[in-house]
């Protein structure tokens, strides 16, 4: 089975549980694949939890999940050691950020302290606990939630925060026709039960590894940077991106270019995936709140005003 097969048949067997959401599927694939993490902005009951189980078991990983809550400590999800009279001394209980898949249900209903404890194994794919800095297996991915309406008991995520999250998706309510076959599907069973792995926990790895593989020459580096200046340079933009961005952007063409079956990235991956990439990390000023502009108005602008280099041709 080629990479681009074994891509799809993760995606393929996540649409057996989720309903109209390739593209939110594909794209959290495309994380997991850049071995980035996802923050995921929606309202409650749109199936969050259900495509993260259905990820995690296609592709057999150790499925965590974290509910966020004010007074969750850092030891709720490191894990702690505690003291084994029998044996005369300290055992370590690892917490659930010791798993493979984590869903961190409701990250900014928690305080910066607990929040900074799951951030930190997301950046350094490590977690110090008692002065000890232990390992987190791979693959490890985080996809986190916060609903946008209530936001009273909150604790926002800071900038330098959301930084560490490769994409930010919004998954939305389904059109009635997707409800329905909702319904119909879950009327006698749930499908979620029988979803399958498709693939090893080792052949993803070698996913990962295949993914930094893809080529990005010079002129897609460069088009990348000069997409990521322009949010530093723009009127509407406070706060531009940083190197990490670009980073993360060029991570996720390259993954996206292996979904598409193809070794080397094109401007359309990078096209698509800016806004998922650029869109959490830009500030936008007071004035553009005025002006009623967006941060995806304005990303669309900087996209269409950033001259495009030379396109490959697909066949070479």
């Amino acid at each position: 089975m080629t990479e681009q097969l074994q891509i799809q048949s993760i995606i393929t067997n996540i649409e057996k549980v989720m309903i109209g959401k390739k593209n939110i599927a594909e794209l959290a694939v495309i994380a997991l694949l850049a071995e980035g993490h996802v923050l995921l902005e929606d309202v409650p009951g749109v199936g969050k939890t259900m495509m993260v189980r259905a990820l995690a078991k296609s592709i057999g990983a150790d499925f965590k999940r974290i509910q966020f809550t004010p007074d969750l400590l850092p030891s709720d999800v490191l894990g702690v050691s505690i003291y084994n009279p029998k044996e005369m001394e300290f055992e370590f209980r690892a917490g659930p950020i010791m798993g493979n898949i984590i869903l961190a249900d409701e990250i900014n209903r928690t305080s910066p302290k607990t929040q900074s404890a799951l951030l930190e194994g997301m950046e350094e794919a490590s977690v110090t606990i008692d002065g000890i800095t232990m390992p987190i297996a791979k693959p490890f991915f985080v996809m986190a939630t916060q609903n946008p309406i209530e936001h009273e008991g909150t604790y926002p995520l800071p900038e330098a925060q959301l930084d560490r999250f490769l994409l930010k998706l919004k998954m939305g309510y389904p059109q009635p026709s997707e409800e329905i076959e909702i319904l119909d599907r879950v009327e006698k069973l749930t499908p979620i039960e029988h979803i399958e792995s498709v693939i090893s926990l080792e052949q993803l790895i070698n996913l990962q590894k295949q993914v930094k593989m893809v080529k990005v020459d010079q002129t897609m580096k460069g088009y990348i940077v000069d997409l990521a200046n322009r949010t530093r340079q723009d009127t509407y933009i406070y706060l531009g991106v940083s190197p990490r961005a670009s980073i993360a952007l060029m991570r996720a063409a390259q993954s996206y270019a292996m979904l598409q079956g193809r070794d080397f990235v094109i401007p359309d991956d990078i096209q698509y995936l800016t806004p998922f990439v650029f869109g959490h990390r830009v500030i936008l000023r007071p004035e553009a709140r005025y002006d009623g502009i967006s941060t995806e108005e304005v990303l669309a602008r900087i996209i269409n005003r950033t001259p495009v280099p030379y396109k490959r041709k697909v066949n070479q």
